[in-house]
């Protein structure tokens, strides 16, 4: 199965009831696609304590959330001094990929340079 791989840009375009977002993850997920991300993206965007962050909780319901791992980091940082970028979210994000998967996100020129040092043959979607 192929997956959709979330990074904070669409993840704070669903919070903000952006309808054009909801519509296309939800079309990408009765497309078969998984939605995946990571909990640093979580981190990146979940600021209320009181849980009501209702769009953005009632997405991260149908959301594969993956751990960071000591390894992750170690992956991300070399993958980092490779595409020549500085943000280690951003990498983390990139190895979720698998190949054929879709990164959506709002950074798509460093997610490129990502993805090609990955060498993942993830493709890389502008929100």
């Amino acid at each position: 199965m192929s997956a959709l791989i979330l990074d904070a840009g669409a993840l704070v375009a669903v919070d903000r009831d952006d309808r054009a977002m909801v519509a296309r993850l939800g079309a990408a997920q009765r497309h078969g696609l998984e939605l995946r991300t990571n909990a640093m993206v979580v981190a990146q965007v979940w600021r209320d304590r009181h849980g009501r962050q209702a769009n953005l909780a009632r997405l991260l319901r149908a959301v594969d959330v993956r751990v960071v791992s000591q390894r992750d980091g170690r992956d991300a940082g070399v993958l980092q001094a490779v595409a020549g970028t500085a943000d280690a979210i951003d990498a983390t994000v990139v190895l979720l990929a698998a190949p054929g998967d879709r990164i959506l996100t709002a950074d798509p020129d460093d997610m490129t340079l990502l993805a090609a040092a990955a060498e993942n043959r993830a493709v890389v979607v502008a929100c």
